[in-house]
């Protein structure tokens, strides 16, 4: 009892001295990321909500990392756009949502955290790339006056041959509104000049949060003093007054009937589990009590908190990097403060939807093209050219076969590539010769790397069968830790073959092996 006291006590004073400011800090840098990611995905506005509040409630109850902060995430926007319009309507996507929920508790329950460490940092760093063009591309008609989140659908190549998007041209062109260029163009300027001229230590408000601010305010302007400006209805976030009077529940009949509801509830699974463990990997860094995140326990608290979003009319939820930092560098010190963030969105989302109508969608993708920005940041694609060929390629190569299909598709071609890299290394890494002229003789020194695969018999089979006649071959495996039993067999009947071609052989380091003849 004395035990639960003290920690009772701890949480309580943690709560009031830092998790109760972190909380506020990171409402509302969540709220106008939870619209707009609802508004790029192409769900009801609602959903983003229902994410959010659930990520701050429900995960924070179940998880076990202190830190990190859970919600809609930018980087299922393509796959939430995607499946929605070919799945046929929002509840045949929360039906995808409730499945891959409880796929990735299975994945905790059955220990599966750690696979996220067979995936090279080059295919990761790619896709997050990729889904940063994405997101930014999405938003463009936004900026001047478009007020609908259909206009691009799919992937870049769709964007750039304008499939899905000749039946909008003509209302893009319509919706063209001064007042919203206006309001874009200076969201931005505000946006830069905050955070690369304004200190650091001004920064009380976050950026996202002014910027919702600023433009809400600009567009009251412009309906009271300049109407020549003024936005119309459709170019507001639009939000019933009973928020949850119209949520929309999975549509059940549909689960098998659609084959593409399981093959969207892996890709949300997969994607969401591999987002959050990420995540929280990251975040366990800026942790100053350097507490480690059990990756399984969290796969489970999210795959419970997502099966209920989904059945709730909710988007995916996963582990977001974004409110994550903020949290930590607010100062938070428990998890209490990513649950009384959700609290927050839950009390605005009963009391205040008012307020929210009256946010321009202009503004939320001024705020998600900042977002995109930071995951496809020009800087971060120099630093990994300065990595060498090994880790840009397979970044490039899965940025372009993201963009060119889809997130799964190109996740794995960047994985196939980057395997078919290791494997093209590894043929010419296996070992390496050094050749000297001593007297009449020639000599070849041939050392085998530390691992030597069957993926080198080719280069060594070659490589003997090429010795010229009275060659002295010394082979070292003294170093190598592994030499695979297909090598070893080689090599032994290449020394009994040698002496047909008057050829020297001398091992060292290398293991007897049976060789087995078929006749």
């Amino acid at each position: 009892m004395d035990l639960f006291t003290r920690k009772s006590r701890f949480y309580l004073l943690a709560f009031l001295r830092h998790d109760l400011k972190a909380s506020v800090t990171v409402f509302f840098v969540a709220l106008p990321l939870c619209l707009g990611i609802s508004l790029a995905s192409g769900a009801p506005v609602y959903s983003g909500l229902v994410a959010g509040i659930l990520g701050g409630l429900l995960v924070s109850l179940l998880s076990g990392s202190q830190l990190s902060v859970a919600g809609p995430a930018a980087g299922l926007t393509a796959i939430c756009a995607t499946a929605i319009t070919e799945l046929g309507g929002p509840e045949v996507f929360f039906l995808s949502v409730l499945i891959a929920g409880m796929l990735q508790f299975l994945l905790g329950v059955f220990k599966l955290g750690g696979f996220t460490h067979f995936i090279p940092s080059a295919v990761i760093k790619g896709m997050l790339a990729a889904i940063g063009v994405i997101l930014m591309s999405k938003q463009v008609p936004l900026l001047i006056g478009y007020g609908k989140p259909d206009f691009w659908r799919n992937e870049l190549f769709n964007i750039i041959t304008f499939n899905h998007a000749f039946s909008h041209i003509k209302d893009l062109v319509k919706s063209i509104t001064p007042g919203v260029i206006l309001i874009s163009v200076l969201s931005f300027a505000v946006l830069q000049i905050w955070e690369n001229l304004v200190p650091k230590k001004w920064h009380v408000v976050p950026t996202s949060f002014l910027i919702v601010l600023l433009g809400a305010l600009l567009a009251w302007f412009w309906k009271l003093f300049l109407p020549s400006l003024a936005l119309s209805d459709e170019q507001y976030v639009n939000m019933p007054r009973n928020l949850f009077s119209q949520v929309r529940f999975p549509d059940f009949s549909q689960l098998f009937h659609h084959a593409d509801i399981w093959k969207y509830s892996v890709v949300i699974a997969v994607v969401a589990s591999l987002e959050t463990l990420l995540s929280i990997e990251a975040i366990d860094k800026l942790d100053p009590y350097n507490r480690i995140t059990p990756q399984n326990r969290e796969l489970m608290a999210h795959g419970v908190a997502n099966a209920a979003s989904g059945l709730l009319g909710g988007l995916p939820i996963t582990a977001v990097i974004v409110r994550s930092s903020a949290n930590a560098e607010a100062g938070a010190r428990t998890k209490l403060s990513a649950f009384a963030h959700g609290a927050w969105l839950l009390l605005l989302s009963l009391l205040a939807v008012s307020l929210l109508n009256k946010i321009p969608y202009c503004v939320l993708a001024v705020i998600l093209i900042r977002t995109g920005y930071q995951l496809a940041r020009p800087s971060r694609i120099k630093a990994i050219w300065r990595q060498g060929r090994e880790q840009f390629l397979p970044f490039m190569v899965t940025v372009i076969a993201i963009l060119f299909t889809d997130l799964l598709i190109g996740v794995g071609i960047g994985v196939g590539y980057a395997i078919w890299y290791l494997i093209k290394h590894t043929y010419r890494a296996g070992l390496t010769v050094k050749e000297r002229q001593e007297g009449h003789i020639r000599r070849y020194d041939i050392q085998l790397a530390m691992n030597v695969s069957f993926l080198n018999k080719k280069k060594l089979l070659i490589f003997l069968d090429t010795l010229p006649k009275y060659a002295h071959v010394c082979v070292d495996g003294s170093d190598s830790v592994y030499i695979d039993h297909d090598i070893l067999e080689i090599l032994h009947d290449f020394r009994a073959k040698a002496h047909h071609r008057h050829i020297q052989v001398d091992y060292t380091g290398i293991p007897d092996v049976e060789s087995i003849e078929l006749h």
